[in-house]
């Protein structure tokens, strides 16, 4: 049967039944006001915007208009209930205003003194009000709040819908109610568990005492020297948790020790810095940001966990863009983890998820023809030289009609980035820009992981500087443990020796592996650490910018898909 209606429905079943009358009246007026969508489009409940008056229409037709939230004219006992489980959205980086908490709690209050009963108009604006937030609440902690696609066209990750059979059933028994009911909704990883709680932390901090921006513009501040600034610092580091309160009340004042240069190194560390324990302009930055804006973080990463299926496999590859590195999860375990270098802004690495088939060893490089035009013709244009030390064929057509051409017959410098018309293919070899192996999950952004020949890039703290794949840094211990758990045509000898060949060998693997690209800009590490990154991408903002407005006046698509048919 239809999972909302069921999950609505069972919440009226440990209710006794409205008596003839009153039940008549309500439900008569219930069913008048609900008629309005078909000649208003729009339902009105108490000068609110219900979020989804399609979904509830069908779901009290299929009732036969009986109200869930009322025995008589007296509320039911999970009414009142209501507006704490609304509270939770807070706790989840949402509003609860949006799901009409105010409003409820005010019409609540009209009609709680047992001498008078609300009148009917009121009554219908409790029973409508109460099931749209209710609805829409455990639809967004279930799914996310908003479209990812609508304010981020570079995500394409599918979402699963909420499967709420069950829980309704256990509901109904008595076994789970109330906020226990949305929170069994909720993503299902510790990740998103410990992202709450470090929520409900740092709304704290404010609390504590005035932020006051640390000067930025003055020189850097090293080790054993003493500066002004270094009270402020320490100060700091104390209430964000990096310095213990007794070494920030020991130390020397003005003194930059030892002490405060393990702080200062960890706080580097959380927050993607070069940890050197030299206090300059971007450690500064990290400093002076404010509690607002780390809270916002914590909430922009929230709801996009909310975006991801339940489960992302027992074994898979997960890379995270904006904190430029990759991990290798086996049954909650994590057996590798990689430095990264990811797309530059202007070429960003796309969020998806795929499966890893192959990977190939010695691979020549198919050259797109955007890079082609873009970047290596004005290489090619500045040195003569160029195609011919990097390894590079110059091509026309393709199979059957492919054309090699002579490198040195071509007029470079008649065409341009839109009249470029060959291909370009880099030879296997130790300058390939793919390195010694690729790993393959085909994607329609023709993104995979590779190794790259430009090694040093991994030592730098900012590494979007791709164009678009993922460099690894260590690609060969990547392609071990794949052999090693999902391939038996090759032993580390005969690996070895492939790479040695120089030849371009494909090697498929047994069972395909989960890959999922992502974007963190917030995340707490097994030591209960909550680091934090730059926006590389600026997706943030605009993130929090729409979980901030109120829901739109127009009913959103994605609540018609929650189980409920729309007439």
């Amino acid at each position: 049967m239809i999972r909302l209606i069921l999950l609505l429905a069972g919440l009226a079943m440990l209710v006794p039944a409205v008596p003839a009358a009153d039940k008549r009246e309500l439900r008569e007026s219930l069913r008048h006001r609900l008629e309005l969508l078909a000649t208003t489009g729009s339902i009105p409940a108490s000068a609110s915007i219900l979020h989804a008056p399609g979904p509830m229409q069908a779901l009290y037709e299929q009732r036969d208009w009986e109200p869930l939230w009322f025995s008589d004219t007296a509320p039911i006992d999970t009414l009142l209930q209501i507006p704490a489980i609304l509270d939770v959205a807070s706790r989840h980086g949402l509003e609860p205003n949006h799901y009409h908490r105010a409003t409820l709690s005010a019409l609540l209050d009209s009609i709680a003194d047992p001498e008078r009963s609300g009148s009917t108009p009121v009554l219908v604006d409790i029973e409508l009000l109460t099931t749209d937030a209710l609805l829409s609440l455990a639809h967004h902690l279930a799914n996310g709040r908003i479209d990812p696609v609508s304010i981020d066209p570079e995500w394409f990750i599918e979402r699963e819908q909420p499967e709420l059979q069950e829980l309704v059933l256990r509901h109904a028994r008595g076994e789970l109610a109330g906020e226990k009911l949305l929170r069994t909704l909720l993503p299902d990883h510790d990740a998103y568990r410990h992202l709450v709680e470090h929520l409900a932390l740092k709304r704290e901090i404010p609390r504590n005492g005035e932020w006051i921006r640390i000067d930025s513009a003055r020189p850097l501040i090293r080790p054993e020297q003493s500066d002004e600034r270094i009270e402020k610092i320490r100060g700091r580091l104390s209430l964000l948790g990096d310095l213990p309160d007794a070494y920030a009340q020991a130390s020397k004042p003005g003194i930059y020790d030892a002490e405060l240069e393990l702080a200062v190194r960890r706080f580097q560390h959380r927050h993607g810095l070069t940890t050197d324990g030299i206090i300059g302009p971007l450690t500064l930055e990290a400093l002076n940001t404010s509690p607002s804006e780390r809270i916002d973080q914590l909430r922009a990463n929230l709801e996009r966990w909310r975006w991801l299926p339940r489960s992302l496999g027992e074994e898979y590859i997960l890379v995270n863009i904006a904190g430029f590195d990759m991990q290798v999860i086996s049954h909650d375990k994590e057996v590798m983890r990689q430095r990264v270098v990811v797309g530059q802004p202007y070429r960003r690495t796309p969020v998806f998820t795929e499966r890893m088939s192959y990977l190939v060893i010695n691979p020549s490089w198919e050259v797109p023809h955007r890079l082609a035009s873009q970047d290596q013709l004005p290489r090619i244009q500045a040195n003569p030289d160029y195609l011919e030390e990097m390894g590079f064929a110059v091509l026309q057509g393709w199979g059957a009609n492919e054309i090699r051409v002579d490198p040195k017959e071509v007029d470079w410098h008649s065409f341009s980035r839109r009249t470029f018309p060959y291909r370009l293919r880099q030879a296997p070899g130790p300058d390939n820009a793919l390195g010694q192996v690729k790993f393959m999950f085909p994607n329609r952004h023709n993104v995979y992981l590779h190794d790259t020949p430009a090694r040093g890039l991994f030592a730098l703290a900012d590494r979007a500087l791709s164009s678009g794949c993922i460099r690894i840094e260590d690609p060969a211990g990547l392609a071990r443990w794949l052999l090693t758990e999902r391939s038996a045509i090759l032993s580390p000898e005969r690996l070895e020796a492939t790479y040695e060949s120089g030849r371009e060998t494909t090697i498929r693997l047994d069972r395909n592996l989960p890959v999922h690209l992502l974007y963190w800009t917030a995340w707490v590490d097994e030591d209960n650490l909550v680091h934090f990154r730059r926006d590389i991408y600026q997706r943030d903002r605009r993130l929090i910018e729409a979980l901030d407005a109120p829901p739109p006046a127009t009913e959103p698509t994605h609540l018609t898909a929650i189980g409920v048919p729309v007439p």
